[in-house]
């Protein structure tokens, strides 16, 4: 979009939130960038230049402008509804594994070489993997510096620089401003929180109806590992260094963030796992748009619009959820998933005292679950370990990088999981925006109240006009019922 320069500079001139993350732009006049919706006076349009990413405005020489603080702009909505090498390669980068792994690494999980990633990269964003994972951390980093009271060394080592000269010139070249004066910038009238709580505002593009969002995580909540409590939903992390308790409570205009973490190197993978469990980097308006030239759908969309799709911290956990969930209720499934966690989650105390008391137990550790604490007809014990198993080996793989179609190919290879649960796990756990559940009784029974049709095979048909938002036309076609997955708990 960046190179449309006429419809970038109306965006800007009308400081249309709507464009954040999107696109940034540089103003030549101050060599400070800006996000589309800067509140400070538009500049000429001779004097903008337009950037695919934060990363290269930064190495264009721009610093982030101290007004809108472009660097925390809602990430662009292309990364989560591609499903090209470009998009898995950001996905990745936001889930920190540059950091952990190195560009090779990043090029070994897409199957490129690190010169071919390099060059996409660099091609479509202006920046390499280097650099982009550069400016995640100086992201990380201005978080850290200020909302906790870490020393500034603890900062460098918890946002992932190699030195502290690396993280003080990034600092100061990102922000024009040193480390310190950054803090005292921040903190002027309020105290810095204690190392590990952090509480931070996520943002997104409006509108969002949080009600199907928050409702379906509240509903679904395996005891133990989640709970409702005091208007926020909270659940355990489990993260590449440690562990952590997130609670996220909506707002009008952002969703509160808390989180308590064993290790502040995990702070940028927990906000972007949390980011996009919530679906907050979609965007609405496109969706919505498109759906709403449905006849049977524009009531719908009108009636509630901004409804996102509700996915997961943890893919491997949802997908063993999905399978623990088949043709049982909503209730049922929580008391077997809650059954397994007892029996082989990881025990955690709470920070807050509340409910949470387990990590969900990672593949690895059901290698071998006992088939007596299963109450599972055989048939879907055996299902649910042959996932466990290619989970646990790799045969699976469902993590951030993860070639869509590739992934359904290898679930519906399984005995005993089918198109319902193949596409359950598209929808939430690979976070495709067109996948669709046909067979979903839900679906069912709205299709046949809205006059759509009975069968799957029609159904599907009829449902080619909403592509490629069909997940997002499921979340509206679920929202006819009366259903608890549908509001927020009192």
């Amino acid at each position: 979009m960046h190179e449309d320069v006429e419809r970038c500079t109306r965006a800007v001139q009308a400081k249309d939130a709507r464009f954040d993350g999107w696109f940034f732009v540089g103003v030549v006049t101050t060599g400070i960038y800006c996000r589309p919706s800067c509140p400070v006076v538009a500049p000429k349009p001779k004097n903008m230049r337009f950037y695919p990413s934060a990363a290269a405005a930064q190495q264009a020489g721009f610093r982030a402008c101290k007004r809108c603080r472009p660097d925390a702009s809602p990430g662009s909505p292309e990364w989560n509804h591609r499903a090209d090498v470009v998009a898995r390669a950001m996905r990745l980068i936001a889930d920190g594994v540059v950091d952990r792994e190195g560009v090779p690494g990043l090029a070994a999980r897409l199957g490129y070489s690190t010169r071919q990633i390099e060059r996409q990269l660099n091609a479509e964003l202006g920046a390499g993997p280097l650099a982009l994972a550069r400016a995640q951390r100086a992201q990380t980093a201005r978080l850290l510096i200020e909302t906790t009271a870490l020393p500034m060394g603890d900062v460098a080592f918890a946002a992932g620089f190699a030195s502290i000269r690396a993280f003080n010139d990034t600092v100061r070249e990102v922000f024009a401003l040193t480390p310190t004066q950054l803090r005292e910038r921040a903190t002027r009238g309020r105290t810095a929180l204690a190392s590990g709580a952090l509480s931070l505002r996520l943002p997104f593009r409006a509108p969002l109806c949080p009600d199907n969002l928050f409702g379906h995580l509240a509903a679904t909540a395996v005891p133990g590992v989640e709970e409702w409590r005091d208007g926020a939903y909270r659940r355990t992390l489990r993260l590449p260094n440690g562990h952590g308790v997130v609670a996220l409570r909506p707002f009008p205009d952002h969703v509160a963030c808390t989180l308590t973490l064993t290790d502040l190197r995990d702070l940028t993978i927990a906000i972007s796992r949390c980011r996009r469990m919530l679906d907050l980097d979609a965007d609405p308006v496109a969706v919505d748009d498109l759906l709403r030239a449905d006849d049977v759908l524009a009531s719908l969309v009108d009636k509630a619009p901004g409804r996102r799709v509700p996915h997961t911290v943890d893919p491997a956990e949802f997908a063993i959820r999905a399978v623990i969930g088949q043709q049982v209720s909503t209730a049922a499934a929580r008391t077997h998933a809650a059954r397994l966690v007892a029996a082989h989650g990881e025990p955690i105390t709470d920070p807050d005292g509340g409910g949470l008391t387990h990590l969900f137990p990672a593949p690895e550790a059901l290698a071998e679950p006992d088939p007596s604490a299963l109450a599972f007809p055989r048939a879907r014990r055996s299902t649910l370990t042959a996932l466990i198993t290619a989970l646990a080996t790799g045969d699976i793989d469902l993590d951030a990088g993860t070639d869509w179609d590739e992934a359904r190919a290898r679930l519906a290879a399984v005995p005993g999981i089918g198109p319902w649960t193949v596409e359950t796990i598209a929808m939430r756990a690979l976070g495709d925006p067109d996948a669709f559940v046909p067979t979903d009784l839900g679906i069912r029974v709205a299709a046949a109240d809205l006059g759509l049709p009975a069968t799957p095979a029609a159904l599907i048909r009829r449902a080619a006009r909403w592509r490629p938002w069909r997940a997002y036309a499921v979340q509206y076609l679920w929202a006819t019922g009366d259903h608890a997955i549908n509001r927020i708990p009192a």
